[in-house]
């Protein structure tokens, strides 16, 4: 089975699970992903806990929630579709109205046929979700409203994986389990990560990795406030993964600062796997790349997606499944542009050429024996690395300067250091 069905498939066992800030339903996703990383760590933040300008607020348990019509009918159950009901909905069980009853009803009078997500997690309020089709279809009478469910104190719960390596710099890869039933904008990104972890898991690292699985937003300032010292004196690169499932689009949304080590990666690899990616400003972040890169803590964190959130029209809606919008294909994609930039940069280092001038090839049998025209482009991008590789210049630069992948160059490095024509230094940091 290849990779992007193997994601899809994880995808769907997490699909219906009643997921948001706080809960069992965080806590079971995470369990499943355990399953699939034995070395993820749980942990639990209490309610109350002061993180930052935040508080952790209280845990949501929903046993049910539904409409009930005039006619004795039920509609808008959450235990058929879990985005009927607005996150965070207070108990209530009353009769009203259908005019009462629409000060509690949201739709997308835009897209008829879409129940859209929304969400109340610091004012309490309750409401139901359901498609325009089915609104505009509501009859005068009195409505039953049942919403079963509890806002008490407990706790918000993160997953957390380190996997060691041969330095203490690590790299960061941050990814939110909070949206309910949404593929693109919520499950792609933790099942990317996952199978990003196990390939890490499989392979000799450099560097080390930090790899959480968080809440959305409150999750990511939570692990900040315990963790920001450390993140701030170790990470040297990461991504905040999200939105990497469909097969549409690629895309590019910078750190604060723009020119991180992040930031030269995915630029060189999204330039080099797709041309046409859509680039983005940091006027256009909406993630937990905010709180990685808010005044002060300042990490170099850039994000590298398929299609961008808020940028797809299914984007916070029922819409967002794993048949129209998030594929094996959009999965596996999302995925190598990911693993390529942390394999480049394990492979990233300052290559330095120890000869003067040009080194004899020939002699180490590294120039053919015959010049042909396709011989011609092999050498020539082997002569190129040579001529930029003085010690200064990284070999992502190199890469830019010679106007290829940084993948093609790793078969000429392996080669030019056996030889003994190149040693390398470590990335500086």
């Amino acid at each position: 089975m290849k990779t992007g069905q193997k994601i899809h498939s994880l995808a769907k066992l997490l699909w219906q699970i009643d997921r948001s800030i706080t809960g069992d339903g965080v806590r079971k996703t995470l369990e499943i992903l355990k399953a699939e990383l034995p070395p993820l760590v749980l942990h639990e933040v209490k309610t109350g806990t002061q993180v930052f300008d935040w508080t952790i607020p209280k845990e949501w348990r929903v046993r049910a929630a539904y409409l009930t019509d005039p006619n004795g009918k039920r509609f808008c159950e959450f235990k058929k579709n879990n985005l009927h009901l607005v996150g965070y909905s207070i108990p209530v069980r009353k009769t009203l109205s259908l005019s009462e009853l629409k000060d509690h009803l949201y739709t997308l009078p835009k897209q008829p046929n879409a129940i859209p997500y929304i969400t109340s997690y610091y004012k309490e309020l309750w409401g139901f979700c359901l498609t325009h089709e089915d609104y505009v279809k509501l009859e005068e009478g009195q409505y039953e409203v049942v919403v079963d469910s509890e806002l008490f104190d407990g706790s918000l719960t993160y997953g957390e994986l380190i996997i060691p390596g041969e330095l203490k710099e690590e790299v960061f890869l941050s990814t939110y389990v909070c949206h309910p039933s949404m593929a693109n904008n919520e499950l792609s990104g933790p099942c990317v990560t996952t199978f990003i972890a196990k390939e890490l898991l499989k392979k000799k690292r450099k560097y080390s990795y930090r790899i959480v699985f968080i809440p959305e937003t409150i999750g990511s300032i939570a692990y900040l406030s315990k963790n920001l010292d450390q993140l701030k004196s170790r990470v040297i690169a990461g991504f905040n993964v999200s939105c990497v499932g469909d097969d549409r689009a690629y895309s590019y949304l910078p750190s604060r600062n723009g020119n991180t080590v992040s930031d030269q990666l995915a630029r060189h690899v999204l330039k080099n796997i797709c041309p046409s990616y859509v680039s983005y400003s940091w006027g256009d972040r909406g993630s937990d790349e905010r709180q990685y890169c808010a005044p002060g803590v300042d990490l170099p964190i850039a994000s590298m997606m398929r299609t961008k959130y808020g940028q797809y029209d299914e984007y916070h809606t029922s819409l967002d499944d794993l048949i129209n919008v998030v594929t094996p294909a959009g999965l596996e994609g999302g995925f190598n542009a990911l693993w390529k930039a942390v394999e480049a940069l394990e492979r990233n280092c300052f290559p330095k050429v120890n000869v003067f001038c040009e080194p004899q090839l020939g002699k180490r049998g590294l120039y053919p024996t015959l010049s042909t025209k396709s011989s011609g482009g092999e050498v020539r991008l082997m002569m190129d690395f040579i001529t930029w590789s003085d010690g200064t210049r990284s070999l992502i630069e190199i890469a830019e300067l010679c106007g290829s992948p940084i993948w093609d160059l790793y078969p000429i490095l392996d080669k030019l250091c056996e030889h003994g024509l190149i040693t390398t230094t470590q990335m500086r940091l």
